[in-house]
């Protein structure tokens, strides 16, 4: 309902999707974003970091009106260097990801890895203190593989000056996959001293109405892989109305206009510019004709690629 009060929404990073670029435009055309955050940046060998992600979170390559730079980090010294570097490029604000799952990663006790381990997670987040002109927040999840990881966690975490937590309602070994676990998220909601963001499996507004009603002292929604499919969720729930076919089509035009254009005077040649462009349908519109989907996937010529694309979006 339009009169109902409505929660920030926040869309959450996709390593690979959500780039400046993508980010930018995506608030021109669509909007409905309180925060965008960056995908996370970490520590390589040498202490050196990768220029993609300084480019990433330069702040002359962002124009949107909220980002928060995301760090993954399982030591107190490689989050020091990380959020120094985020304060160097005029950052304010740090979102530390413990919740990623992807299984090397997790070996090295860095996202959801580091929960079952709370000496190591204490450690980690401690050395927020270090940074008082820094504010910090925490995305993770319900625990690595068992739910309640993350309610041994919740004593520290209540004492810490967050900002927010953002919690993904599954179990990192889950990775995307299987049911989110509602039940283990209320008791983590329940016994949260934070303001408390949800985070998973939201696709439509339903989906969003339906969580509201269940956790309605929600602070925010993280929306990833649902704003990948459908760009405009935010806008529409904001607006309180589904788009039509039409309205959607016309704005996913706009969009892809946008990016095709910032893409093609940015990367070297037809080869990169079609593989980049070809990453955003792996979620958008998944509604749309297979045999169009299946043209634009297979397509290796900017030719072609234009012209499955312009027949997907008649």
């Amino acid at each position: 309902m339009q009169d109902e009060k409505k929660v920030p929404i926040h869309f959450a990073p996709l390593q690979g999707f959500t780039d400046a670029p993508y980010r930018n435009m995506h608030e021109t055309i669509f909007g409905g974003i309180d925060t965008y955050y960056t995908p996370f940046v970490r520590l390589e060998k040498g202490d050196s970091f990768r220029s993609r992600e300084l480019r990433d979170i330069e702040q002359e390559n962002n124009g949107v009106n909220h980002l928060i730079p995301q760090l993954i980090a399982s030591t107190p010294d490689e989050m020091r260097k990380i959020v120094t570097l985020f304060r160097e490029k005029g950052h304010t604000e740090a979102d530390i990801n413990l919740g990623c799952p992807f299984p090397m990663l997790v070996r090295r006790h860095k996202g959801s890895g580091i929960l079952p381990y709370p000496e190591e997670v204490a450690a980690l987040l401690n050395c927020i203190t270090e940074f008082p002109e820094m504010q910090f927040s925490v995305k993770m999840r319900l625990g690595w593989e068992k739910p309640d990881e993350c309610l041994a966690l919740l004593p520290l975490l209540n004492k810490l000056p967050l900002k927010q937590i953002t919690l993904h309602a599954r179990v990192g070994k889950q990775q995307y996959k299987g049911e989110t676990n509602w039940n283990a998220f209320e008791a983590f909601y329940r016994e949260c001293k934070h303001p408390l963001i949800y985070n998973g499996d939201i696709s439509t507004l339903e989906d969003i109405n339906r969580l509201m009603t269940r956790f309605p002292n929600l602070s925010g929604i993280m929306i990833g892989r649902g704003l990948l499919a459908n760009p405009a969720l935010a806008y529409e729930y904001q607006l309180g109305v589904a788009l039509s076919r039409e309205e959607m089509l016309g704005k996913v035009k706009a969009f892809h206009n946008l990016l095709f254009g910032y893409y093609e005077a940015h990367l070297q040649g037809n080869d990169q510019l079609v593989t980049k462009l070809k990453t955003i349908w792996e979620y958008l519109l998944p509604d749309m004709d297979k045999k169009v989907k299946k043209k634009i996937h297979k397509s290796t010529k900017i030719e072609t690629y234009r012209a499955a694309v312009s027949e997907g979006l008649k």
